[in-house]
């Protein structure tokens, strides 16, 4: 192995070891652990005291990818004290679990097992009260887990809005601004089922800003969207006549008061329920600079906010990396630029491509810096997956292109036909975490000497 090679392979190596320490910082079972802690019978939550003495039931309901790990923690922590329980996860995403039910269903569509765990949850809910102490846990695909049709909707009509939804290059806030108007369980609504019952929210979250109302489509929080704004959005991304006609019927029948809305601020609902967010995307970089340091690198966070197209992205991104290579700003080498967010993409041509939005930014930052030498970037989905694939992202650098071209891949038809997966795969430069149990958005991690 040449010196050159040698230094390369350790750069990803570099780069799979940060992305993995960013990762450990967003443990659901460490993160739950850090928030509650039990003594004399008494639950903190933060600053916030329950007396366990004046409940005669504890009942635990929940939905997303880290669902089955916060459940464990909360068994750890209560034990026996916990009457029953249920949490929705995607397939494989599971703990052994003593006293909470597991239902997995499908993710980032919605299925029948969803549904049907969906209606176990509310039928659980329905027996609150007063004397109950309900703990919701929430994290990122609850939106798509917890799956309760609208009356008049059904599950092929949710199925089908997923799919336009997530291929027009919609925002995950207008996605769950239109998922919240389709169900009978987001948007507060869960909370209203359990009223009186006071609600402990624990939110693992998935979402840029962090948005409580966004995150799961907010089961338990007051609902800042409106049936005016869901036709909004299908007439901004121009879906109108790609949506089944009785969703679109509902939405007109929501903005003419013929259905009602989403729970809104000031409802007494919300009374007694407390949120607090366990962990967000800026613990994983937190986390994942302080290994860069600890590796020699001068390190960078641009945000834990980035949206937008990916292709975009990645141009910003490798703008960096040439003008730290050719001026030493904002860094000087060995450099690490770490980013977090949830970028979109548009999805073009016939839409038969297979990828996700982080091999899709692998992509194309490898063909904007096939030119340089020495440039690592991995880009990662903290939940091990990167849209309907078993990769979380991919990993690129100067040589990734020259690979490619070897094997007569032609690298921009990839790209336009959004077919990143099997280009990064014939490569074998797929990156695969398997199930992590969590979810905090993407981590980008650009490594420059």
């Amino acid at each position: 192995m040449t010196i050159e090679n040698s230094l390369l392979q350790k750069m990803r190596q570099d780069a799979v070891d940060i992305f993995n320490e960013g990762l450990g910082a967003v443990d659901p079972k460490i993160c739950v652990h850090r928030c509650c802690r039990l003594k004399n019978n008494v639950l903190k939550v933060n600053n916030k005291a329950y007396n366990l003495d004046k409940f005669e039931r504890i009942i635990v309901l929940g939905a997303g990818k880290a669902g089955a790990s916060m459940a464990c923690a909360v068994e750890e922590i209560l034990q026996d004290r916990i009457t029953a329980g249920i949490v929705i996860v995607k397939y494989n995403h599971i703990e052994n679990l003593k006293r909470i039910a597991i239902v997995e269903a499908g993710h980032p569509v919605p299925d029948t097992n969803g549904v049907a765990g969906a209606e176990k949850l509310l039928k659980m809910a329905r027996q609150a009260d007063d004397k109950t102490l309900v703990i919701c846990l929430i994290s990122g695909g609850g939106s798509a887990l917890m799956t309760l049709p609208a009356h008049g909707i059904t599950l092929e009509n949710k199925q089908k809005t997923t799919k336009i939804l997530l291929g027009c290059g919609a925002t995950i806030h207008e996605i769950n601004t239109i998922r919240k108007h389709l169900s009978r369980i987001k948007g507060g609504l869960l909370a209203q089922t359990v009223y009186p019952a006071p609600m402990i929210c624990l939110v693992l979250s998935d979402v840029v800003g962090n948005d409580l109302d966004i995150i799961a489509s907010g089961p338990a929080v007051a609902d800042k969207g409106t049936f005016g704004q869901c036709l909004e959005i299908i007439e901004t991304y121009g879906i109108k006549d790609h949506l089944p006609k009785t969703v679109l019927q509902h939405f007109k029948k929501g903005s003419k008061n013929l259905i009602p809305e989403t729970l809104k601020q000031g409802d007494p609902v919300f009374e007694n329920v407390f949120h607090t967010t366990i962990a967000s995307n800026i613990n994983a970089l937190l986390s994942a600079e302080k290994k860069a340091r600890q590796l020699g690198y001068h390190t960078q966070i641009l945000s834990s906010m980035i949206e937008g197209e990916t292709t975009d992205v990645a141009d910003v991104h490798t703008a960096i990396a040439r003008e730290i290579l050719a001026t030493g700003h904002p860094l000087k080498p060995p450099a690490c630029i770490l980013s977090g967010g949830e970028t979109t993409v548009t999805i073009k041509g016939k839409g038969k491509g297979k990828g996700g939005r982080n091999q899709e930014f692998a992509l194309a930052s490898a063909i904007r810096i096939k030119d340089l030498e020495h440039i690592v970037i991995l880009s990662a989905g903290t939940d091990g997956t990167d849209g309907p694939t078993d990769a979380a992202g991919a990993v690129a650098d100067h040589t990734t292109i020259q690979r490619a071209v070897a094997l007569d891949l032609k690298p921009e038809l990839f790209l336009e036909e959004n077919n990143a997966y099997p280009f990064f795969d014939r490569i074998s430069d797929l990156f695969k975490t398997g199930a992590t149990n969590t979810n905090v958005m993407d981590l980008r991690i650009m490594l420059i000497r």
